[in-house]
């Protein structure tokens, strides 16, 4: 795992110096190309342009020089850099170019396998843009059941998906659905709930976790896990990514990317913050790898908690060692998560505004990112930790202000059952 951590941050190191090297001028076999704020014209350094199997940085002026390109000859490139819509253009060799990018905030609601698939919770949904400020949505590509609202190859592969019911909800076309759902201008991200994988951990036992007389372990929910520190077991989610990459979506968000939050467990390797870690990061290096090609948003959720914890908090997620493997980093600051409150803001669901910006300035401070880096989960459901009051349109608009506040790449709302007031929500 060490060395695994370490090759991560030496593509890092890498790219960091790529970033403040000059670029060659551009020649006869090469090409140039400058990438710009579509409004503004100025330069976006740390860019990231792919061209099949091929990446390149922008630099401090962003710019960024191919090489071994034949005069007159194109190339398709994909270019995407935090807060800007991906660009797909070509580029011709022996020439100039410049790529101009528009910026973008997503501000989501969430919709499981089950609203996916339910033309009453999408249609309500799809009606929210027309009156408020929504302009994305987060889908369930993998949920917390291990179900997929579509025929997934992957599942069936591997033997996941006999082991969800059979009147599991699906979507009759999901690329179809994610194409029209695009021309409606909305900004799409596939959630996928990794090691938190019931169906998989029935089909292949051999890579649950294990209690601590070795038997399969069960969550609260009576729900299996997926042991992180098995590499094997990466790939099958990887390949569900790949799904969504292909299908379309504009970004991928892991979710549940973490070791179980329970005490005397087993995992394949010794149970030790350098491997929680190191499995963690391992799995996101390998996704950005498998997803170069489509050049896709990568992103990760994250306990509120993680924010404020200067260790893994035992599962696996070290704040500082996340924004070197993704484009956004997620907090899911929702304030009756913190039942163990924070010092002036207590209870926390009297303080849902100042949860979300403390957390995230942070959450800044000790990662050095900038607010473009981050986008926060908010609550949208009824307090279930303090006094089961509903979460209206004041508290909402608290933790939206605060996101907005802290120059965050938009923000994403959550509600498990798909339910949104438009009248909670700005215009």
């Amino acid at each position: 795992m060490h060395k695994r951590i370490m090759i991560s941050r030496w593509i890092v190191w890498s790219l960091s110096l790529l970033c403040l090297q000059p670029v060659p001028p551009a020649t006869a076999d090469t090409v140039a190309a400058t990438v710009v704020d579509g409004a503004t014209r100025e330069p976006i350094a740390g860019a990231t342009l792919v061209s099949g199997d091929r990446a390149w940085t922008s630099d401090r002026k962003g710019e960024i020089v191919l090489p071994d390109i034949a005069p007159g000859a194109t190339m398709a490139v994909s270019v995407r850099a935090p807060g800007y819509a991906r660009v797909q253009t070509s580029l011709r060799g022996g020439g100039r170019a410049s790529v101009a990018m528009t910026r973008i905030h997503p501000k989501a609601v969430y919709l499981s396998v089950y609203g996916i698939a339910s033309r009453a919770l999408l249609d309500a949904v799809l009606a929210l843009p027309e009156r408020t400020v929504i302009n994305a949505l987060v889908i369930d590509v993998k949920g917390d059941r291990g179900m997929t609202p579509y025929r997934s190859p992957a599942r069936e592969g591997i033997g996941a998906q006999a082991q969800v019911p059979a009147n599991a909800p699906r979507v009759k076309d999901l690329p179809a659905l994610v194409k029209s759902l695009h021309e409606r201008g909305l900004y799409l991200i596939a959630r996928i709930v990794v090691f938190k994988d019931d169906p998989l951990a029935r089909a292949h036992p051999e890579w649950a976790v294990r209690d601590a007389e070795g038997n399969v372990w069960r969550d609260r929910e009576q729900l299996r896990w997926i042991d992180p520190t098995i590499s094997a077991a990466w790939t099958h989610n990887l390949d569900v990514a790949e799904e969504a990459a292909r299908m379309g979506f504009d970004e991928i968000q892991f979710d549940y990317l973490r070791f179980p939050d329970a005490p005397g467990l087993q995992f394949h390797e010794t149970n030790t913050a350098e491997h929680r870690v190191g499995a963690i990061t391992g799995f996101l290096s390998a996704a950005r790898e498998r997803l170069l090609r489509y050049n896709v948003y990568v992103s990760v959720d994250i306990f509120g908690y993680v924010c404020w914890n200067l260790n893994d908090t035992a599962i696996g997620q070290q704040l500082e060692t996340l924004g070197e493997q993704v484009d956004y980093v997620s907090p899911m600051l929702y304030p009756s998560g913190f039942t163990r409150g924070l010092p002036g803001s207590d209870p926390p669901t009297d303080h849902p505004g100042e949860i979300v910006s403390r957390s995230l300035a942070q959450a800044m401070r000790r990662t050095g990112l900038p607010g473009v880096r981050f986008r926060p989960w908010l609550q949208a459901f009824r307090d279930y930790a303090f006094d089961r009051r509903n979460f209206g349109a004041a508290e909402i608009r608290a933790q939206i202000d605060a996101a907005d506040a802290a120059g965050t790449d938009g923000w994403m709302l959550w509600n498990p059952r798909n339910r949104y007031d438009p009248t909670t929500l700005p215009r």
